[in-house]
């Protein structure tokens, strides 16, 4: 059974609003990321800031495809963008971790990083807590990729986190690229899934059942009330 016209037009604003805070959040983390990285030559700020930008192109896809009366039509192209911008964090992430490890670049202590870093580990978990939440009633497969990415936002944070303060406080630059080079099979792991499309499935409701579910992929199970 499908959700009734007035709770999906609810849950379609919401997830535009959720996708409105994301992308204004992540404008502004790019910018200081970036600008901070290049003052103090750190890679591993500079890669968090590209991450932003590629966090607002993934947001923008949902934005454009909410942005329709239907948007169900939508769907597949959101779902290709949000893929395409896993896979290139990824592949970034992981050309920054080799330039890491090979001692390339020597990054100076930064305390607007650090502040930046755990800023976005308490803003960016709720952000996407709250929009994987309507996505799965909605049973929207591109609103929990986007959920999925800002989640991913979070784990670069805690990466950049520990980077900066275990840098400034024993020395030991390997740690971050080594934790990043994780990140980047998560982030192409999430880019296979949106790509085909698994995030989440259309919900049904099976028939003398009081549970609605999201087909067999499970992620998005719920009790009806």
């Amino acid at each position: 059974m499908a959700l009734a016209q007035q709770r999906r037009h609810v849950l379609n604003r919401r997830i535009r609003f959720f996708v409105v805070a994301t992308i204004a959040y992540n404008v502004i983390e790019a910018i200081v990321a970036l600008t901070e990285g290049s003052r103090v030559s750190s890679t591993a700020l500079i890669g968090f800031g590209l991450d932003s930008v590629i966090e607002v192109s993934s947001a923008a896809a949902v934005a454009w495809q909410f942005s329709a009366k239907d948007p169900e039509t939508r769907e597949k192209v959101a779902l290709r963008v949000i893929a395409f911008s896993f896979f290139a964090l990824a592949a970034y992430v992981a050309v920054d971790s080799v330039r890491a490890l090979a001692g390339l670049d020597q990054a100076r202590q930064s305390t607007v990083g650090v502040a930046l870093a755990a800023a976005s580990l308490v803003i960016m978990p709720v952000l996407s807590w709250a929009q994987r939440r309507t996505g799965r009633e909605l049973g929207s497969a591109s609103a929990v990729a986007d959920s999925k990415q800002t989640l991913l936002c979070t784990y670069l944070s805690a990466v950049l986190l520990a980077g900066l303060l275990v840098n400034s406080l024993f020395g030991w630059s390997w740690a971050d690229p080594i934790a990043a080079l994780a990140i980047a099979v998560i982030a192409v792991r999430e880019g296979m899934n949106a790509w085909r499309g698994e995030s989440c499935c259309t919900p049904v409701l099976s028939a003398g059942a009081s549970e609605l579910t999201g087909g067999q992929c499970g992620c998005c199970e719920r009790r009806a009330p």
